[in-house]
């Protein structure tokens, strides 16, 4: 199938690294391709809603993770969000977690064969990777409920200040409402559209409120000093 030319048609054209961008998530969806043969890896294999839902969704966003120095994705799946957030972003270190054995061992022969040098993959529970990498992001595409996530994640964003950028759909007030107290942040930083009516995504930004008043306590310090 042609997934580089829909990659090309779909992706915006300032988006950084473009070109190794569509030649590799190209390749990646060619190799999810050939292992949706023996394994259920996702349902979503037209070139055309592949390049849309799995990569242009997953990159749509990357200003958020740009000045971060790890990143962990919970959860990865087939290596979505962050096989193509490490390409367009090969300075940030990526830790794609993913407990299902067989889609672990998917997600790092693909990562080998892409030569992405950027990103490490961890057959393990996503909240116990969080515990010993301390991310600064931790983010998920639409994997379970805000409250849910906030029980697994909670600790890390205690400890090591990580925050979460999640990928939800558009009904999402609800849950942030839940879920929003004194000692947490949560807020929908950005609505957009994905193309051909393929549905609308709402990124959501959850961080520790004694996280970020120890930041801001710290930043003050420094520019006193």
């Amino acid at each position: 199938m042609q997934f580089d030319e829909e990659l090309a048609k779909v992706l915006p054209p300032d988006i950084p690294h473009r070109d190794i961008l569509i030649e590799k998530s190209s390749r990646h969806l060619q190799l999810i391709e050939q292992a949706n043969a023996f394994m259920n890896l996702t349902r979503i294999t037209n070139p055309r809603e592949a390049a849309i839902k799995h990569v242009l969704d997953s990159v749509a966003p990357w200003r958020y993770f740009k000045d971060a120095k790890r990143v962990l994705d919970a959860g990865t799946g087939a290596g979505f969000p962050g096989i193509p957030l490490a390409l367009v972003l090969p300075e940030v270190r990526f830790v794609l977690a993913e407990s299902v054995q067989k889609k672990a061992r998917f997600v790092d022969a693909a990562v080998e064969s892409l030569h992405l040098p950027n990103v490490y993959v961890s057959a393990e529970r996503a909240e116990e990777r969080a515990l010993v990498q301390r991310p600064d992001i931790i983010t998920a595409r639409a994997v379970a409920p805000l409250h849910k996530l906030l029980d697994l994640f909670e600790k890390a964003m205690k400890m090591g200040g990580a925050q979460l950028i999640l990928y939800k759909g558009p009904e999402i007030e609800a849950e942030i409402a839940e879920i929003r107290n004194a000692t947490i942040n949560a807020e929908v930083v950005e609505h957009y559209q994905l193309p051909d009516n393929m549905g609308t995504r709402t990124l959501v930004r959850i961080s520790s409120a004694n996280a970020e008043r120890a930041e801001l306590h710290r930043r003050a310090h420094t520019m006193r000093q």
